[in-house]
């Protein structure tokens, strides 16, 4: 369902309104290789995903694809630069973001999840600001836990799974897409062009998890020759490579593994939410605002009060941050 909505909302149909949000490409690539789990991985997502993969004829493949050995299909779901959307959501709701150093943020509870006051202070002027909070909503990601144990909640009711990621840049062509094989994506690639005029190529799936345990040069080595194995028609001898460590922070499932969607837990006037991935973020939203009921009437906070306040700036895409770039993997 969320394909849909979101192209709506990049259109401008609908709220929230995303249409300065940066579209990357409107659809990406699905393919599989030769292998009996690949083609059995196909037939899964064909049948699972509500937005239907639409199969390309071999002239329509992109060039990277080219003389592979599986099939390749068109999936109908936008790619769109984070970065971008972030901007858009934060410039639509300026007023409200305020920057706040987790040192000056302190909680009055009353009970283990029951929020009374909320006091903020100011960085530069240390002027003083106290909310009285119906509901106190965290969707932090990883920054939750910690954020729970100090209203009295368990972080326990969270887990991390780290990916070790990477990034290739140099004279690659654009492309976004997923090579599946069986129950797992073995590749994911989205690319975009960097300040400096060059195609990027960020690269996850089963290389990023495999990742973890390796040192950057010996996975830019194995995402390489995971790459030229499901790829058909690629040069990959003069790119440049770099990798970077992140956590994706979700409710605890037991076992560790993914959760299936969404994850909402309510305790006393505290909301934790996980979206699990961007994608799912606005049905994260709405199972949110179905808890909390209607607004009051009226401005929450006078925009007055937080005028001065600094507001945070959005990060930078971790291939324009500092990082070590090698070749010769």
């Amino acid at each position: 369902q969320m394909p849909d909505l979101w192209r709506a909302c990049l259109a401008g149909q609908r709220t929230p309104d995303l249409s300065h949000t940066r579209l990357r490409a409107p659809s990406l690539c699905l393919w599989h290789t030769q292998s009996v789990s690949s083609r059995v991985g196909m037939f899964g997502a064909k049948s699972l995903l509500s937005v239907k993969p639409e199969p390309l004829a071999a002239d329509q493949w992109p060039d990277p694809l080219v003389g592979c050995a599986g099939r390749v299909y068109r999936l109908p779901e936008q790619v769109i630069d984070p970065a971008s959307f972030l901007n858009d959501l934060a410039q639509q709701h300026r007023d409200r973001i305020l920057q706040i150093d987790s040192n000056a943020l302190t909680f009055d509870v009353t009970a283990p999840g029951q929020v009374d006051a909320v006091h903020l202070r100011e960085p530069d002027t240390d002027a003083a600001l106290t909310l009285k909070p119906r509901w106190v909503v965290l969707t932090t990601g990883g920054g939750s836990a910690a954020l729970r144990e100090r209203v009295g909640l368990s972080g326990q009711v969270m887990q991390r799974r780290p990916l070790h990621m990477v990034m290739a840049r140099g004279g690659l062509p654009l492309f976004h897409g997923h090579c599946v094989d069986g129950n797992r994506t073995r590749v994911t690639v989205t690319s975009d062009t960097d300040t400096a005029g060059r195609t990027v190529w960020q690269i996850g799936g089963q290389v990023a998890e495999d990742g973890v345990s390796m040192q950057p040069p010996q996975l830019a080595a194995h995402t390489k020759a995971e790459l030229l194995s499901v790829m058909g028609r690629v040069d990959l001898e003069d790119v440049e490579w770099s990798t970077y460590r992140v956590d994706r922070a979700e409710a605890a499932t037991g076992g560790g593994v993914r959760p299936d969607s969404t994850q909402v837990i309510q305790e006393g006037n505290v909301v934790t939410g996980w979206p699990t991935k961007l994608v799912l973020a606005p049905a994260l939203a709405g199972a949110i605002v179905d808890r909390l009921g209607q607004p009051m009437d009226g401005p929450a906070v006078d925009p007055s009060l937080v005028g001065r306040w600094p507001r945070p700036p959005v990060a930078l895409l971790p291939w324009e941050a500092p990082s070590p770039w090698f070749q010769g993997v």
